[in-house]
C-alpha cells in the first residue's frame, strides 16, 4: 500500500499534467472549433475545460487528505476524495448540459425550419479542414493523458483518479464521434450532421457524469465496489487457530482503503492476553490477504457467544 506522503505526491503531480495538458487542448478546441464553424468541436474544448476544473479539484483535495487525523475527524480525510469525485460528476454534467442546449438547439431550428417549408431552411456553412486537425490532435493527447492518468491511479489507488481517467477515456470516445461526424459532414456536404454529432456528444457526457456520480456513492454510503473482500476476510480468519466463527463483519472504504470490523469467538478460559495474541494474529492475516486496508478492528467473544438477532455485518452463511 503506499504511504499517504507518496500518496499524494502522486496526487498533486498527475492533477498538475492533467491540468496542464487540459488546458492546452481546451484553448486550442474551442479557438479553432469557433473559426472552423464546428458546434462539435467546440462542444469537445468546452468539456476539456470542465477537465480543467476537476484537475484543480483534485489538487486541492490532495492537499486535504494529507491532514492529520483530528478530533473532529478521529478517521482523517481520505473521504474527501469521495467527494471531489462527487464535484467532478456534477461538473461533467453541466458541461454536457450546456452542450446538450447548444446543439439541441440548432438541430430543432433545423428541423422547425424544414417543416415550414422549403423556404424557410437556412443553410449553415460546412465547417473547416482545420477541425478535423484539431480533433485528430485531441484524440492522439487525451490517449496519452488518460494512460498516465490510470497508471497514476493504480499506483495511488485512488478513486478519484480512476474516475478522471475514465472521464478522459470518455473524451476520446466523444472526440472520434466528433472526428465521424466531420468527415460525415465533408463527404455528404450536409452541416447539421455536425449538430447531430454534438446532440450525441452532449448526451454521452451526461450518461459518464452519471455513471461517476453512482460509483461514488459506494463509499460515502459505507459500502464496498468489490464484495469478494468479505470471503478474503473470512479466509484469512480460519487461517488463524483459536479464532473461530467470525461473524458482524463489516467493511466499506476511506479513501479507497478498507476500513474492517468484526467479531470472533475464542476458548472462553483462554486469558486476557491470549484473547489479544489471537486478536492480533486475525489483523496480520487479514493485512497479509487483503491489501489496502486502512485499519481493523477485533472484538473477541468467548466461543458460543453469538447472538442471532445482530442486525449488522455478515457471517460466512451470508456469503
Amino acid at each position: 500500500m503506499k504511504q499517504p506522503a507518496s500518496r499524494n505526491k502522486i496526487l498533486v503531480r498527475t492533477s498538475w499534467v492533467s491540468t496542464i495538458g487540459n488546458t492546452i487542448l481546451s484553448v486550442t478546441k474551442i479557438v479553432i472549433g469557433y473559426i472552423a464553424g464546428s458546434i462539435a468541436v467546440v462542444g469537445d474544448g468546452v468539456d476539456s475545460a470542465t477537465d480543467i476544473a476537476i484537475s484543480l479539484v483534485m489538487v486541492f483535495t490532495a492537499s486535504l487528505i494529507r491532514r492529520p487525523p483530528n478530533k473532529k475527524y478521529v478517521y482523517g480525510y481520505n473521504k474527501a476524495e469521495s467527494i471531489a469525485t462527487k464535484v467532478l460528476s456534477l461538473l461533467i454534467f453541466y458541461a454536457g448540459i450546456q452542450v446538450l442546449f447548444t446543439s439541441g438547439h440548432d438541430v430543432l431550428g433545423a428541423i422547425t425550419r424544414a417543416w415550414n417549408g422549403p423556404g424557410q431552411v437556412v443553410s449553415r456553412e460546412i465547417p473547416g479542414v482545420m477541425a478535423i486537425y484539431v480533433t485528430v490532435f485531441s484524440i492522439l493527447a487525451k490517449l496519452g493523458l488518460t494512460a498516465y492518468q490510470m497508471r497514476q491511479a493504480k499506483r495511488a489507488n485512488s478513486i478519484l483518479l480512476r474516475a478522471n481517467a475514465r472521464n478522459m477515456l470518455n473524451d476520446v470516445y466523444l472526440s472520434s464521434c466528433v472526428l465521424f461526424g466531420l468527415f460525415c459532414t465533408f463527404i455528404l456536404e450536409w452541416p447539421l450532421l455536425d449538430s447531430i454529432t454534438g446532440l450525441f456528444v452532449s448526451l454521452f457526457i451526461i450518461k459518464s457524469s452519471f455513471h461517476i456520480f453512482k460509483e461514488s456513492n459506494v463509499e460515502l454510503m459505507d459500502g464496498v465496489n468489490d464484495e469478494s473482500v468479505y470471503a478474503k476476510i473470512f479466509d484469512a480468519v480460519e487461517k488463524v487457530p483459536g479464532a473461530h466463527n467470525p461473524h458482524r463483519v463489516r467493511s466499506r472504504q476511506i479513501g479507497g482503503m478498507y476500513m474492517i470490523a468484526l467479531d470472533i469467538e475464542a476458548d472462553g478460559d483462554i486469558t486476557l492476553r491470549e484473547a489479544h495474541v489471537i486478536a492480533d494474529a486475525v489483523e496480520s492475516s487479514i493485512k497479509d490477504n487483503l491489501d489496502n486496508v486502512y485499519d481493523i478492528v477485533v472484538h473477541v467473544e468467548p466461543r458460543g457467544h453469538c447472538r442471532q438477532d445482530e442486525k449488522y455485518g455478515l457471517d460466512r452463511s451470508s456469503m
